[in-house]
């Protein structure tokens, strides 16, 4: 007698609602006093595909709270490589695993999944969280997903939480921030739209220009580890910005930086070219963008130390070497360069860098995915711009602005 195959285990289960009940009350607590945040739930409870922009690093908590019924986030897959608080976090409310950087099918399979399982999906489109103010770049590929899905699309819009807290500080401000539902687009108008047409809808619908002062941040520290965005002195190149306070330096050439209350950048020097940090930050991308990578093959753009590590996915991070050199040139990282234990990945060997947090380095190498995690004052942004700059001319396209985020 042939044996029945097992019907696979459903994803949306009933413990997820004691999951988002056990979850509420910390949220609450940790985004009303120690953030501010202003949240205002929306009144349906029925199924939907949330859509999100990436402020902060507790977006999904904000997200929760503006919603009664389980959701279901699309994740990083690092989140599920933290051993024991990976596994209780994916029994109590089963986050979608996503690989970043890449078209991930197995992701876009688990989401239709859920769907016709009647649980809700929450997504961040940009699939990183903004650096500068400005959102980062986001994948077409939603707007074909959300037709695929069929579902309610609700454009959940977070504004002021680059000014509470921006993804390159660790400390917090006291300002004006809120989450709120800012679109429906039903599933009527949905079938009516191309998938171009509804990536537009979302790409405007989330749009959140955090470059402008838009009221006060106070609080102490509000320049420091600016570091982990800024890597290019207007005055003197690249260099190793020194972050202490409300004030930002260049040991270089003692250009000094004041990070105002209002976001905007102040500073006694009379050539200082910037207003906010998101100028800079474009300069930075300029730079980067003029660069050809074939001429740094020679010496190294820059020079760091980090603790290497292994992740295994969905099960641990393995350390490798507690502590190890970097080399990044036009063409290539090296890991302890000169050693016995030398490791050279070549960009034409890697499938994608990524950056994480605030200051880890994602390196994917064939089947292997090396992590990198410097210091505090660690910028990971740089290996991700530089790498990208070079694909890009190894393409040919000379032209090409997008730098990785």
């Amino acid at each position: 007698m042939q044996e029945k195959e097992q019907k696979p285990r459903s994803w949306v289960l009933p413990r997820h609602r004691l999951g988002r009940k056990l979850v509420w009350l910390p949220a609450w607590l940790l985004t009303r006093l120690r953030y501010g945040v202003k949240v205002t739930p929306w009144p349906d409870d029925g199924q939907a595909l949330i859509l999100y922009n990436h402020q902060t690093g507790l977006d999904q908590f904000l997200v929760g709270l503006n919603f009664r019924q389980p959701v279901y986030y699309v994740a990083s897959e690092d989140l599920f490589s933290a051993g024991l608080p990976a596994r209780i976090m994916q029994y109590l409310v089963a986050p979608i695993p996503i690989k970043k950087q890449v078209t991930d099918i197995r992701a876009v399979k688990t989401c239709l999944r859920v769907a016709r399982e009647g649980g809700s999906i929450a997504i961040a489109p940009e699939g990183n969280r903004t650096y500068s103010g400005l959102p980062c770049a986001m994948n077409p590929a939603i707007g074909s997903l959300a037709k695929k899905l069929g579902l309610p699309v609700l454009l959940l819009r977070i504004e002021g939480g680059y000014g509470v807290q921006p993804r390159w500080s660790d400390s917090v401000r006291r300002g004006p921030m809120t989450a709120r539902v800012a679109e429906r687009i039903g599933p009527e108008e949905l079938r009516q739209l191309s998938a171009a047409q509804v990536y537009e809808r979302i790409r405007q619908g989330l749009w959140v220009d955090e470059t402008k002062s838009g009221g006060e941040y106070r609080g102490g520290r509000r320049a420091e580890y600016l570091e982990r965005m800024l890597y290019l002195c207007p005055g003197c190149g690249p260099a190793r910005l020194e972050s202490r306070g409300n004030l930002l330096r260049c040991p270089n050439c003692g250009l000094t930086v004041e990070y105002m209350p209002d976001k905007t950048l102040k500073s006694a020097d009379p050539a200082f070219p910037f207003r906010f940090a998101a100028d800079w930050y474009r300069a930075q991308e300029d730079y980067v963008n003029a660069l050809d990578t074939r001429e740094h093959t020679r010496e190294p753009l820059f020079r760091d130390e980090a603790r290497l590590s292994q992740v295994l996915l969905y099960k641990r991070k393995e350390t490798l070497r507690k502590r190890t050199s970097l080399a990044l040139y036009g063409d290539r990282i090296v890991l302890d360069e000169g050693t016995e234990r030398e490791l050279r990945l070549p960009f034409a060997e890697l499938g994608t860098v990524t950056v994480l947090g605030k200051n880890k380095l994602n390196l994917y190498h064939g089947e292997t995915l090396y992590q990198l995690k410097g210091d505090k004052r660690f910028n990971a942004l740089k290996y991700v711009q530089i790498f990208t700059r070079s694909q890009n001319i190894a393409r040919g396209d000379f032209d090409a602005k997008f730098l990785g985020l």
